[in-house]
């Protein structure tokens, strides 16, 4: 359990560690799929999806890469912080266990693009999902400095 450790720097090099694994097995697949999809649409150009499932599903697909990039991760952040906000600390695993599963919901919006490349939206709709998709691999990558940035926020102290 994370909260064995008492060594600051091991502690957090540890946490860090688990949590790029995470963020790397959730990206892994989508990065396959765009290279796999990329392949299968170059050698067979373009899926015939028609023209009433585009005009839902390109608004569908970027409204729900908004959420899970932008709209999710804030309010479980709020959520979060205002259950804890009485507390003098919380508990390392309780971190983890946040930083976690907000990776968890960011990592959804790179299979959203993926599926919308697939899918051959029109570039305004692909275009947005693809920066929603970069946001959230840029934003939520599990870095040592923003990790120790949370800690400092939440107040998880180690020793408990």
């Amino acid at each position: 359990m994370l909260s064995a450790y008492t060594d600051e720097a091991l502690y957090l090099s540890i946490m860090t560690d688990r949590l790029k694994k995470l963020y790397f097995t959730l990206l892994m697949p989508s990065f396959i799929g765009f290279v796999i999809g990329y392949a299968v649409k170059y050698f067979y150009h373009s899926m015939n999806i028609p023209g009433e499932v585009m005009a839902f599903g390109a608004p569908l697909i970027f409204i729900l890469s908004a959420i899970f990039a932008l709209a999710l991760p804030i309010f479980y952040r709020t959520l979060f912080a205002h259950h804890r906000r009485h507390l003098n600390g919380i508990f390392p695993a309780e971190l983890f266990k946040f930083e976690r599963n907000l990776i968890g919901m960011a990592m959804v919006t790179p299979y959203l693009a993926m599926v919308g490349y697939l899918m051959g939206l029109p570039r305004f709709h692909l275009a947005g999902i693809i920066l929603l998709a970069l946001y959230a691999v840029y934003y939520y990558y599990p870095s040592k400095k923003r990790i120790a940035f949370e800690e400092r926020i939440f107040r998880a102290d180690r020793r408990k």
